[in-house]
C-alpha cells in the first residue's frame, strides 16, 4: 500500500476508505511506513467521516468495529 500512496502522491488522486481513524493506521501496518504512509495521504487530504449503520453489513449479523 505504501508504494501505491508514494507514486500517486502530488500526481494524481487517490481514495482510501477503512473503518479505523488515520491515527489508528499503526495498530494495522509497521509502525516505521506508518507515518510516512499518513503524512502523504494527509497532506492534501478531504477527510470525511460518516456515521451510521452499515449498509454492506445490515442483517449478516456481524458487529461494526468501534
Amino acid at each position: 500500500m505504501y508504494r501505491i500512496i508514494d507514486a500517486a502522491y502530488e500526481r494524481c488522486s487517490i481514495a482510501v476508505t477503512s473503518n479505523i481513524h488515520p491515527s489508528g493506521f499503526d495498530t494495522i501496518t509497521p509502525k516505521t511506513l506508518t507515518g510516512a504512509r499518513t503524512d502523504r495521504l494527509m497532506h492534501h487530504a478531504r477527510l470525511v467521516t460518516t456515521t451510521g449503520d452499515s449498509h454492506r453489513l445490515a442483517g449478516k449479523g456481524v458487529v461494526p468495529l468501534h
